[in-house]
């Protein structure tokens, strides 16, 4: 079983950055694609960014690319979320997500375990 905690959250004015992290259990982290997904109020979670097993692979949606930069530390099993820039639309409870095997890593079903989420606030 894997727990993840995800941290760093708050309220900031547009154009204002936030650091979220993710802290996880487990001896495997390092094994694990890791992914940060979004959901806004009457929305469907979306993902956000993903980083390979070893930190070589990301991946970014568009609508924050540039501007959020995920990383990770495999001796501390943890998994970052610079966001920059931030915008209203940017709203959300962020959830951090563990993948155990590689595959599909572009959509929820992919990945098998879930922080409880961390609200990030964007005022204009």
């Amino acid at each position: 079983q894997v727990q993840l905690v995800e941290s760093g959250g708050g309220l900031v004015q547009a154009g204002g950055s936030l650091r979220l992290s993710c802290a996880a259990s487990g001896r495997a982290f390092s094994t694990y694609t890791m992914g940060w997904f979004r959901q806004a109020p009457e929305k469907e979670r979306e993902l956000v960014s993903t980083i390979s097993w070893s930190g070589d692979t990301t991946y970014y949606a568009d609508s924050v690319k540039g501007r959020f930069t995920i990383s990770r530390d495999n001796a501390k099993n943890t998994v970052d979320l610079q966001m920059n820039s931030l915008k209203p639309e940017d709203t959300a409870v962020y959830y951090c997500a563990a993948a155990t095997v590689y595959g599909g890593i572009y959509s929820l079903d992919g990945y098998d375990y879930w922080g409880q989420g961390t609200q990030v606030t964007v005022s204009s």
